[in-house]
């Protein structure tokens, strides 16, 4: 089973470059990077349960509303690839399960 991102800068038009990320279960950090230059993170491996992944928005972008992003997901086939992608901007933010 592996995770990745793809975050999207809705006001350039651009990929989200250097966007901190951590990836938590059970409380806990299981994962954490900052996108490449076409705003993805690949390769994560979370396994089955409850998951949060965090961007660091705040951190991003200079003036948000946002200053963190968290979406919370549920693995139940370990098996499948699971991709969240997010759409920021400074006063707004949207998600998808992705393919």
């Amino acid at each position: 089973m592996s995770f990745s991102t793809h975050v999207l800068d809705a006001v350039t038009g651009l990929p989200a470059a250097g966007l901190r990320v951590r990836l938590e279960h059970d409380g806990e950090v299981v994962a954490e990077g900052r996108t490449d230059d076409d705003g993805r993170i690949q390769g994560w491996n979370p396994g089955a349960g409850v998951h949060r992944v965090v961007f660091d928005t705040g951190a991003y972008l200079e003036d948000t509303f946002y200053p963190e992003v968290v979406v919370t997901f549920l693995i139940t086939d370990p098996d499948r690839h699971h991709h969240v992608p997010l759409l920021l901007s400074p006063y707004a933010y949207s998600t998808y399960r992705g393919s």
